[in-house]
């Protein structure tokens, strides 16, 4: 009882810093949460107890963060971003926090170093492209990264959303209810055989006579390299390091990974699966993002030749992982 008063509180806080990032902006992105303050705190609630869906609230507060970090008043930008991070070490602090995972061997984890190349010239933004297996906390450390460095964050279901929005004010919202308001973009990808012909016809010509998938990348493509003349961010997935490698946009490209068994047993506890579903979960999404990978870069996915920095994130933790990418980032670019 005491936990969920505890919860309810800290639902209450994203709830007002949403509306106060929202307030101040205008953004015409809208609000993350346009639900009642009641309805919202109940909602966010339960989803700090589900420790499967805990993914859901990062993503939202990645994308509030996102949008404080654009407050040009100094004084308020500083306030708004002071509550955020006191938000963000209080779900840490939680049993059903995701800034945790397994390190094999701690001593060693101590010992572990890297280096890079630095290749990011004056007024050019940080970038830095991650890729990673289901299971390993990638997309934590990905989150707690752009945390530590004070940037954006994209994730796929963070990504969608701002599509969806792009797109639905293209199309002067007539589209929208096409669009699940959370879908993750790998579902938005596969052929949905319930489409009627009229919907396909729309799609032929919404999209040029291209296949829905290859159209979202193609859009995907050309908004990742317009925010990267724009911000520095954080972006998990989406090829986003072959893309930019292929406008010449300099970026750091790492791929997180981790001992199959660790990702096994991570994904039991944070999915709620037995070991035999837990691997096959692992089997088919490892099968998933290799092909998309593969399909739309012509590079092997998770091959060391194809990144700058591959991490093994059970040698590190989480924390250790950010630790030694910011290590890395700060010593060779000029913020």
């Amino acid at each position: 009882m005491e936990n969920r008063r505890k919860l309810k509180q800290i639902a209450g806080r994203i709830y007002d810093l949403d509306t106060e990032v929202y307030q101040f902006l205008g953004s015409r992105l809208g609000r993350v949460f346009n639900g009642s303050r009641e309805s919202t705190i109940r909602d966010l609630t339960n989803v700090m107890t589900a420790l499967p869906k805990i993914h859901y609230l990062r993503s939202e507060l990645a994308l509030i963060g996102n949008m404080a970090r654009t407050i040009t008043d100094k004084e308020e930008r500083s306030k708004v971003m002071k509550e955020y991070s006191e938000i963000l070490k209080l779900i840490e602090s939680l049993p059903t926090n995701f800034i945790s995972v397994d390190i094999l061997d701690k001593d060693a984890a101590s010992l572990n170093s890297s280096r890079m190349s630095g290749r990011f010239g004056e007024g050019q933004h940080l970038i830095v492209c991650i890729g990673r297996t289901y299971g390993c906390a990638g997309t934590d450390i990905g989150f707690a990264l752009a945390d530590e460095l004070k940037i954006n964050y994209y994730d796929s279901e963070i990504f969608t959303e701002v599509l969806e929005r792009l797109e639905a004010e293209q199309d002067d919202i007539q589209d929208r209810a096409s669009f699940a308001h959370h879908q993750n973009l790998n579902q938005s990808l596969g052929v949905d055989k319930e489409r009627t012909w009229k919907q396909r016809i729309r799609e032929f010509s919404r999209y040029h006579g291209l296949p829905k998938e290859d159209a979202v990348f193609f859009n995907q493509s050309d908004l990742i390299c317009d925010m990267a003349k724009k911000e520095d961010f954080v972006i998990m997935g989406r090829c986003a390091d072959v893309i930019l490698s292929n406008h010449r946009i300099p970026h750091v490209s790492i791929f997180i990974n981790a001992p199959f068994e660790l990702r096994a047993r991570r994904v039991m506890d944070t999915d709620d699966l037995s070991y035999r579903a837990a691997c096959k979960l692992l089997k088919k999404l490892d099968r998933r993002h290799r092909a998309y990978y593969e399909f739309y870069t012509g590079r092997k996915w998770g091959n060391n030749a194809s990144y700058d920095l591959c991490i093994n994130s059970a040698s590190y933790g989480i924390e250790g992982s950010v630790q030694l990418i910011d290590r890395i980032i700060n010593q060779h670019v000029s913020r």
